[in-house]
């Protein structure tokens, strides 16, 4: 093969530190463009390098889309823009070993004659949701994505799986839980402890890790992470829920003792998507 230019070879680089990335997350590492980051990893893969780049979605509901575009005609493609944008074009994604989002690509061949255009929202309504379809048609009721501690609320797995997430307690500070597992405290460090319960309320499994995004979010914007420790007297998480299954698990988190929670975030994505619930934490 030929030897990588210099911006291959950064991403190479990148990629072999964890073996098994998403590709929009090496590009903003790099500071790239995810679609150039994607191309080049493609074409490398190509060129004889141990590099496979795949892609995965939801295919009950990329079916449902076709046969909605089918049924009525107005699918249309094209670059996205406006509240379409490259993050948020639908449930398609590039996955295992690498993730980036897609769009369509090629513009539509002819325009629709004599009918009106209907936004875009109104049309499909909100990308990655059940609601993505004609806006004639019956809407689902939505899923209510706020709450405080104690509330449960509704969410889509990438799977397809539908989850009952419950935030049963935040425990903040929880150095003492912290200190009696025999994990230590730097100075000005506080330890704090999530217990959520997931529920699949439906018959798809759900395989992912329940708390892989879950965050806090501070009074000035920022989010912690959760933190690479388990408590004995607070079991973590497990990986997945089988249908009609309620994994419970707890998660810590270490921050600096003068931060204020005031939010406790759950994605199904690094980012925040159609799907992120956030409950609000009173003093």
């Amino acid at each position: 093969m030929v030897a990588p230019d210099p911006v291959d070879a950064r991403l190479l680089a990148v990629l072999a530190e964890s073996g098994r990335a998403a590709v929009h997350e090496i590009a903003q590492r790099l500071g790239m463009d995810p679609r150039e980051a994607a191309m080049r990893l493609i074409t490398l893969s190509g060129s004889g390098l141990p590099l496979l780049v795949g892609v995965e979605c939801d295919p009950n509901g990329i079916r449902r889309a076709l046969a909605n575009a089918a049924a009525y005609g107005n699918y249309v493609g094209g670059p996205p823009s406006g509240p379409y944008s490259v993050h948020q074009s639908g449930p398609h994604h590039v996955s295992g070993p690498h993730q980036v989002p897609y769009a369509p690509q090629n513009p539509p061949s002819q325009p629709f004659a004599a009918q009106p255009q209907a936004a875009p929202q109104a049309t499909w309504g909100p990308p990655q949701s059940a609601g993505w379809v004609r806006a004639d048609q019956p809407q689902p009721k939505p899923f209510s994505r706020t709450g405080k501690i104690g509330s449960t609320l509704e969410a889509d797995s990438l799977e397809g799986a539908r989850l009952s997430i419950q935030l049963v307690e935040v425990v903040d500070p929880a150095d003492f839980l912290f200190t009696a597992a025999g994990y230590k405290l730097a100075e000005g460090e506080r330890a704090v402890v999530v217990h959520t319960e997931v529920t699949n309320t439906s018959q798809v499994p759900y395989t992912s890790l329940p708390d892989m995004y879950l965050v806090l979010v501070t009074k000035t914007g920022e989010t912690v992470t959760k933190a690479p420790v388990s408590l004995s007297s607070r079991p973590a998480h497990k990986l997945g829920a089988q249908p009609g299954e309620t994994a419970g698990g707890h998660t810590v988190f270490v921050l600096p003792d003068t931060t204020e929670v005031i939010q406790v975030r759950w994605s199904v994505r690094p980012e925040v998507d159609i799907n992120t619930l956030v409950w609000t934490v009173e003093d």
